[in-house]
């Protein structure tokens, strides 16, 4: 019989969209405040994967990483996507958001998010959010899977998640 054990420690990151830097900006401070210093951050990305978030968001639409130096226990990620969705209300104007802030946990295995969405792949954790499992790690690189977003099956952001597990590894 197998014994429950404490998880394996994670890198918190969040993914940002957006159309204006000046949201950019101000969700950076807070996520800061919120979550500590960062040990890494990728440069503005174009995004066009979707015109799903166009009419509130704008566009063009960018996309940005922020990977945190303090480490998580992964069993935290419900709380942290709640304060990631009050950093986006606190944004919004008229109900319509300016960022979009989706938190996830790098493990040695795999790439983990937050969704408020739930779907045949992702699992209920309690508080209105779901997990799930986007990427996994095998033979040196995370692989995306069925329900992965094409956004994150993209080769910059898979050598993006390679170069933030490093920190793990230390």
């Amino acid at each position: 019989m197998g014994k429950p054990c404490a998880p394996d420690v994670a890198l918190l990151f969040v993914g940002m969209l957006y159309g204006q830097e000046e949201y950019l900006s101000i969700s950076e401070d807070k996520l800061r405040e919120a979550f500590g210093e960062s040990v890494l951050e990728s440069s503005p990305m174009p995004w066009d994967y979707s015109d799903y978030y166009r009419p509130e968001l704008g566009s063009p639409l960018w996309r940005k990483f922020i990977f945190f130096r303090d480490m998580i226990s992964p069993e935290t990620l419900c709380s942290i996507k709640l304060i990631t969705n009050r950093i986006e209300e606190s944004l919004s104007i008229g109900g319509k958001r300016h960022i979009n802030i989706d938190p996830g946990y790098l493990t040695l295995h795999s790439v983990v998010l937050a969704s408020t969405k739930n779907y045949s792949h992702r699992i209920y954790m309690g508080r209105g959010i779901y997990e799930e499992v986007t990427l996994v790690y095998s033979n040196g690189k995370y692989r995306p899977h069925l329900f992965t977003y094409r956004d994150y099956s993209c080769d910059e952001y898979m050598e993006l998640f390679v170069r933030a597990r490093k920190f793990l590894e230390a």
